[in-house]
């Protein structure tokens, strides 16, 4: 925010003094992140900065660690590259399995939980809904309760009714998870949501669905996109749940990189995690352009 001209001296001090405390936080959290990407394109198998690399030599740099990405695991890493390479590469690379089972698990979580989050969502907005500050606070506490004790219920109740151990079973647990996001950021949308328009709609005959579909969804879109990336985020880094509940053949991208790092140090961890933060900064982007949209669309900032 730019100061007025009539602000006083010690005012314009404030704003400075303010901002460079602002800068000095941000870099204090950014920090740790940022350095994992230099780190990543070390040419040595180590977890610091070489001699070469503060020298800014060109040969201390290396892209090797993401082609281990894609080699890491394969029966015949340095034969040609045709049909067979690939299919070696999809069925056999370990950080390739990993990336997949992530993203099938994430994707389909995020679609269960924008659904289940989204109709929670749209009862809990109710006036008539009763008890609705202690079926909030039940539907959100997976925010609240440690992971732990959560990962820990869900591998027992699983274990009984035999989703231990399955794709499924993952899914259900991530799904559990995101669900919340995606309620606080469909309730937060519905805050300034006119309710005649609903009524206006019933009026001229549309059923539920038709209302929904064409008076409700649109406008609620962007909180809905919204609790969805931040579910699929959550689904992409959870752990903990994983290593309850998942099997060998089911290993996701943090659950690889716990195992690399207890089990064998390499920098291929810190590529696939600047390949992740990468993805962090576009969904996290994403969000915010469809927030400023969600603004603009409720008149709450200029177009």
């Amino acid at each position: 925010m730019k100061l007025p001209e009539y602000a006083s001296p010690l005012e314009r001090i404030w704003h400075y003094t303010y901002l460079f405390i602002c800068f000095c936080i941000f870099l204090f959290l950014i920090a740790p992140i940022l350095i994992i990407v230099p780190l990543s394109f070390n040419a040595e198998p180590y977890f610091t900065f070489t001699d070469g690399m503060l020298s800014f030599d060109p040969d201390a740099f290396s892209g090797r660690w993401y082609a281990d990405i894609v080699r890491n695991g394969m029966a015949a890493p340095d034969a040609q590259m045709d049909g067979s390479w690939w299919a070696d590469m999809w069925n056999n690379a370990q950080w390739i399995r990993a990336m997949r089972n992530s993203f099938f698990v994430a994707i389909c979580a995020t679609i269960i939980a924008t659904a289940l989050g989204t109709l929670a969502a749209l009862g809990l907005s109710r006036p008539e809904m009763p008890f609705r500050s202690a079926i909030t606070s039940l539907l959100i506490s997976p925010m609240i309760v440690p992971l732990v004790i959560t990962a820990t219920g869900m591998f027992f109740f699983y274990s009984d009714i035999g989703l231990a151990k399955t794709y499924l079973g993952i899914i259900l647990a991530h799904a559990t998870l995101g669900i919340p996001f995606v309620i606080i950021t469909v309730t937060a949308t519905l805050v300034g949501f006119d309710r005649s328009l609903i009524r206006a709609a019933q009026s001229l005959g549309a059923d539920g669905w038709t209302t929904f579909r064409q008076i409700i969804m649109p406008l609620i879109l962007p909180g809905m996109i919204s609790g969805a990336l931040f579910a699929f985020v959550t689904s992409l880094d959870e752990i903990v749940t994983v290593l309850f509940l998942a099997d060998v053949e089911q290993r996701t991208i943090p659950r690889q990189m716990w195992s690399g790092i207890r089990e064998q140090i390499s920098p291929t961890i810190l590529a696939v995690a600047t390949i992740l933060v990468a993805i962090s900064i576009a969904l996290l982007t994403t969000v915010e352009l469809l927030r400023r949209r969600s603004e603009r669309i409720r008149g709450m900032a200029p177009r």
